[in-house]
């Protein structure tokens, strides 16, 4: 682990495997984390906290951009790690490590925007301040799909606001986020500031969801998990924020760009081997223009190069593990035995070198039930069904018809279209004409069952911050 500026054991003598998807093969250990290993983690961020918040944000921004510079330098390193232990193709694996720093930078310098309040004449001889304060230790609870970037976007809001945190990466994908730690630390950030427990979600996640001393948890996983978290948040008031599951819908209108509506819609699913939570889920096409849309998305899809992310040419790697592959032949399995048409993929690639791996092929299905499996829940994984529907109020009462609201995406020319979509499509985030790509500046959070609170943008900074008003009286 990381915990008080160096590496640390666990408390006890377990550690976890972590295997590389495209072989099956062990890669690493990690410390299997129990509530004491937490607790000390904690007790070292808590110990951290007054040197840390009363250091002017300015000078906090300052560290963690330099910091970040140190990450930078060691893109390459990183990248390789995170392919071995997450599957991703290298040329993934370094945009992500891209991406973790341009967020640490972009919050870094942010810092010096961070203010208080001032009320003049309240009463008779009074004014009012208002102050924005940390709220102490923060818990990030990080899933395994994008283990840095996710990172980031809770550790550079936490630290610029003052802040100190125990960061928690999935069981799965531990190795990178303990090289970015030591490399934050060489690079700057004193020791306890940030620190890392690794192992099991209920044993290390629930004792740091659990713990007394933590003040906040920042939280990205599934819909079922951040429901679970909330409630135990919820014992001692804990704030939260949760960026949960999605099942994302993208409309293409009969006058959109066809072609780059289907590259947008390709990339959107198959990216990161379709394990994202903002990946295009559900595909809904104008009925003149679908013969076309789906003719190009099935030759787009059928040409994707499969296998082991370490190979330069690789555009779609592993799924991340074997339960994963299994859910999501079971989720197909039960669209055809529906009705589904399968227009490409829908089963593991042929030959020697898929065997070890969890490889799965691109798929596209052609008008599942609206009440199948990969209609109603999130398909983590590279499958996309796609159905006709006559116009617009049909697509977005379709695209609404889910229990989530994470993403979602309209093509089409129409100006008046892309505006009433926009207004009326249930989601945290819709990108017109554009492949979904979040952005630093823009702030990201879903509706309904995809989550609450907010990451990105200037309003994730008043996620980690207490607001308290003052009165002065002359």
């Amino acid at each position: 682990m990381f915990v008080d500026g160096e590496p640390r054991d666990g408390a006890a003598a377990e550690r976890l495997e972590v295997w590389d998807p495209s072989t099956g093969e062990v890669v690493g250990t990690a410390p299997a984390g129990t509530a004491e290993d937490v607790d000390g983690a904690v007790q070292a961020a808590l110990a951290a906290f007054p040197g840390w918040s009363e250091t002017p944000a300015a000078r906090r921004g300052e560290l963690l951009y330099q910091a970040a510079g140190l990450v930078r330098d060691h893109q390459e390193e990183l990248a390789g790690q995170l392919t071995q232990e997450q599957g991703k193709p290298l040329r993934e694996a370094r945009g992500e490590i891209g991406r973790c720093v341009q967020t640490l930078e972009h919050y870094a310098g942010l810092a010096r925007s961070l203010r208080g309040g001032y009320v003049p004449d309240l009463d008779e001889g009074a004014y009012g301040l208002v102050l924005r304060r940390p709220l102490g230790v923060v818990g990030a609870i990080v899933p395994w799909n994008f283990p840095t970037t996710l990172l980031a976007n809770k550790l550079g809001p936490a630290l610029v606001t003052g802040n100190t945190v125990v960061a928690k990466p999935a069981e799965t994908t531990p190795l990178t986020t303990l090289l970015i730690a030591e490399l934050l630390h060489q690079g700057g950030i004193p020791a306890g500031v940030f620190n890392v427990v690794t192992g099991t979600g209920p044993v290390a996640g629930a004792a740091l969801v659990a713990h007394p001393l933590v003040r906040k948890i920042a939280f990205t996983g599934s819909t079922p998990v951040g429901k679970r978290t909330m409630a135990a948040a919820a014992e001692h008031l804990k704030r939260v924020t949760l960026e949960l599951g999605g099942s994302d819908p993208m409309i293409i209108c009969d006058d959109a760009d066809l072609d780059r509506a289907v590259s947008a819609a390709s990339v959107g699913r198959f990216f990161n081997c379709g394990q994202a939570c903002l990946a295009t889920k559900r595909l809904f096409v104008f009925e003149q223009v679908a013969d076309e849309v789906i003719e190009k998305l099935v030759a787009k899809a059928a040409r994707l190069p499969i296998g082991p992310g370490t190979g330069e040419r690789v555009l779609l790697g592993p799924l991340h593990t074997a339960s994963g592959r299994a859910l999501i032949e079971e989720q197909v399995a039960d669209a055809v035995d529906r009705g589904a048409k399968v227009l490409c993929g829908a089963a593991r690639p042929d030959g020697e070198a898929y065997q070890l791996g969890w490889f799965y092929q691109p798929t596209v299905l052609l008008e599942p039930p609206a009440d199948s499996r990969v209609a109603r829940e999130e398909t983590f994984g590279p499958v996309l069904p796609v159905w006709r529907v006559a116009d617009l109020d049909e697509a977005v009462e379709r695209a609404n018809d889910s229990p989530y609201g994470l993403g979602s995406s309209i093509w089409t020319r129409d100006l008046h279209r892309a505006s009433s979509a926009a207004e009326r499509i249930e989601a945290g985030y819709t990108w017109v004409n554009s492949v979904n790509k979040v952005y630093d500046e823009l702030p990201f959070g879903g509706l309904k069952q995809s989550g609450y609170g907010k990451e990105h943008g200037t309003e994730a900074l008043d996620f980690y911050q207490e607001t308290k008003s003052v009165v002065v009286k002359h």
